[in-house]
């Protein structure tokens, strides 16, 4: 019996050392990790086209200095190294505080009690994208991000309000004093947002899998729909007429799909959100905040009428919704989000390579092709037809997404795009306060394509 738990001991410490030392010792929570810091001088980081996003300047008294070239762009992507960690800084604390210089280097450099230079991380990241995410969202708060449907690599991450990481340190104070400020919190992935019409993505599915005859679906909209006193209106009133299924989604008809609402099985639709990774951590080490879905099977009128239309209590993040994306174009197979490519020691030669991995079908290939013709239906004559004509494929959803009394909204878009000689890619947008996903998030999606698709 000691034998065997002996021979398991050994098994488990092999295991550990080869897949879970690395986590374990990059652990937040581990205070040591820091000591590396006073033999190693911490690595860049860097994006997928070799900008460099962080870096740590010496001075001639060996006082080191973390500086991002790039200030607020990158700001919660790359993260901050002053007042604790956060983002790449945070993830990959251990891998920037470990050397991989020629063992002979290091060993002078000790010898003459001189540091030697960390590993650096390049991201997924690509600078062009990122900036035109970053301009085309302009002064307005939201999150856009962008990946690369057929592997899960994040190709841009922009958050705002944001802050410039080479300034946090002088404004720490003010910043956390200010019960109100938010500019701290990445929106990508921990940004809690009503959904709104891009809700209509799952509603529609749910549909479809309890009406095989979806395609004689019918409705005559007037602009507003009342049922056991509760009231539902399209955007501004809008009386979009008589509708099939196909045309509710691409006009965004919030009559329609109310009305498609009441016909649903909540159970059944329940398990369908489930299934698209609601009220679950997203996988990855950028799961961030939780999709938020809860509906229970004695709702009443209004509440389901709500729901079905994305508001009522569902909330989603940016980063999931872009996943949703990427997995409709990609045939129903989701991929788990990352953001570094790979490690590589001071003369560019790489230490450790991370791939993409395969989460899983989180729809059959069928209801994704069902998707695909809905959400192009709304770039070829619906609410997004401004990215129609152009020389890449796009395909999504818009959404005005009701956040309070007043009526304000925030503007949605998520959708793909494709082009040959270019890998597809997923995005997210919302623009908070944005009214109109057509007027406000759209837009900013076109900017990123054009910029994208003309590299």
């Amino acid at each position: 019996m000691f034998v065997g738990l002996f021979c398991l001991l050994i098994a488990y410490l092999a295991y550990f050392q080869a897949f879970k030392s690395e986590s374990t010792i990059n652990s937040s929570y581990n205070a040591r990790l820091d000591l590396y810091a006073e033999r190693v001088i911490r690595g860049d980081i860097l994006s997928a086209d070799g900008q460099v996003l962080a870096t740590t300047n010496v001075a001639e008294d060996g006082t080191e200095t973390r500086y991002y070239p790039y200030g607020r762009m990158f700001a919660h992507s790359v993260g901050y190294f002053n007042n604790g960690k956060s983002g790449i800084e945070s993830t990959c604390n251990f891998n920037l505080l470990r050397s991989h210089a020629f063992f002979i280097k290091q060993i002078i450099n000790d010898l003459k009690d001189e540091k030697s230079m960390g590993d650096s991380v390049v991201t997924t990241l690509d600078y062009d994208v990122q900036a035109a995410a970053y301009n085309a969202l302009g002064s307005n708060d939201g999150a856009v991000v962008v990946l690369e449907a057929s592997t899960g690599k994040v190709l841009a991450m922009v958050s705002k309000p944001d802050f410039d990481p080479n300034t946090l340190a002088e404004n720490w104070d003010s910043i956390v004093s200010d019960e109100s400020s938010s500019v701290l919190l990445n929106r990508v992935t921990s940004g809690s947002y009503p959904p709104g019409s891009v809700f209509k993505i799952f509603t529609t599915l749910e549909y479809i899998h309890e009406n095989s005859d979806y395609s004689a679906y019918t409705f005559d909209c007037e602009g507003e729909i009342t049922v056991d006193g509760e009231e539902i209106h399209c955007y501004h009133n809008s009386v979009h007429g008589a509708q099939d299924l196909i045309t509710s989604f691409a006009n965004s008809c919030n009559t329609s799909y109310a009305s498609i609402g009441l016909t649903l099985n909540i159970s059944q639709f329940t398990s369908l959100l489930e299934d698209m990774l609601f009220n679950t951590s997203l996988p990855g080490t950028l799961s961030g905040v939780k999709s938020s879905f809860s509906l229970s099977s004695d709702a009443g009128t209004g509440k389901i009428m709500q729901t079905a239309i994305g508001q009522g209590d569902t909330t989603v993040s940016p980063l999931h919704m872009a996943m949703i994306a990427a997995a409709v174009n990609q045939d129903g197979v989701v991929y788990t989000p990352y953001v570094v490519d790979h490690t590589e020691n001071e003369n560019g030669v790489t230490v450790k390579q991370y791939s993409s991995s395969a989460y899983g079908s989180i729809m059959t290939e069928s209801d994704a092709a069902i998707l695909q013709e809905f959400m192009s239906a709304v770039v070829q004559y619906g609410t997004g037809s401004a990215l129609s004509g152009q020389s890449y494929t796009a395909a999504g959803k818009t959404g005005s997404a009701e956040y309070d009394s007043a009526g304000n909204s925030h503007g949605w878009f998520v959708g793909y795009a494709s082009k040959d000689g270019y890998a597809d890619i997923a995005i997210a947008v919302i623009v908070e306060d944005g009214g109109s996903g057509s007027q406000s998030a759209v837009p900013v999606a076109k900017a990123v394509f054009d910029t994208y698709f003309n590299q």
